[in-house]
C-alpha cells in the first residue's frame, strides 16, 4: 500500500507571514530548513506566573530598525531549549507556541524569543513549523504576495508620505 499524497505549498525564501494572535498583521520572515524551531525578535521579555502556570510578556518591533506599530503579547511558557545560532552563540531561550499563517496557511509553530536586532529579518520560520505542507524555494522570494506598499515602507523605516487634505 503506498502513502498518502502529501501536497506541498511552494514557498520563497521570504515571505511576508501574519501572528494573528498577536496582532501583528505583517513580519517578514526568512524561511531556514537549517534551523528546527522558528525564532521571533522579542523585547522586554518578562517571565511570570497565572496560578502555577509559566506565562511570558514580550514585546514585538515587526519593523526592522524602527519601534513603530509595537505589540506586547502574553502567552504560556512552552519550553526551554538552548539553542546555539549561527554564529555559534549558545543561549538558553524561552519558548512559546503561537500562531503564524504563512503562504495563507495557518500554522502552530514552537517559536524561541531572542533579540534579532543584528539579524536581516525580525523572524525566522524553521523545519518543524515548515514540515507542515510547505518546500522552500531558495531561488524565490515572497510567492504568498507581497504586503501593501506602505507597510513595505514602513519595514524600510521609511514611512508613507502623509496624505494631502
Amino acid at each position: 500500500m503506498s502513502k498518502p499524497h502529501h501536497s506541498n505549498t511552494i514557498a520563497g525564501w521570504r515571505e511576508w507571514v501574519s501572528l494573528p494572535e498577536a496582532e501583528v498583521a505583517w513580519i517578514k520572515a526568512k524561511l531556514d530548513t537549517g534551523a528546527r524551531t522558528s525564532s521571533l525578535h522579542a523585547f522586554d521579555v518578562e517571565e511570570l506566573r497565572r496560578g502555577d502556570q509559566p506565562f511570558v510578556r514580550f514585546g514585538i518591533h515587526p519593523w526592522q530598525d524602527s519601534e513603530d506599530d509595537a505589540v506586547v503579547y502574553e502567552c504560556p511558557v512552552y519550553d526551554r531549549r538552548h539553542v546555539r545560532s549561527s554564529s555559534g552563540h549558545g543561549e538558553e531561550r524561552v519558548v512559546v507556541l503561537m500562531q503564524v499563517v504563512l503562504m495563507g496557511q495557518p500554522v502552530t509553530a514552537e517559536v524561541t524569543l531572542t533579540n534579532r536586532d543584528e539579524m536581516g529579518f525580525r523572524m525566522l520560520i524553521g523545519r518543524e513549523a515548515l514540515r507542515h505542507g510547505f518546500m522552500v524555494d531558495p531561488a524565490r522570494s515572497f510567492l504568498g504576495g507581497r504586503a501593501p506598499r506602505g507597510i513595505r515602507r514602513r519595514n524600510r523605516g521609511r514611512h508613507a508620505p502623509t496624505p494631502r487634505v
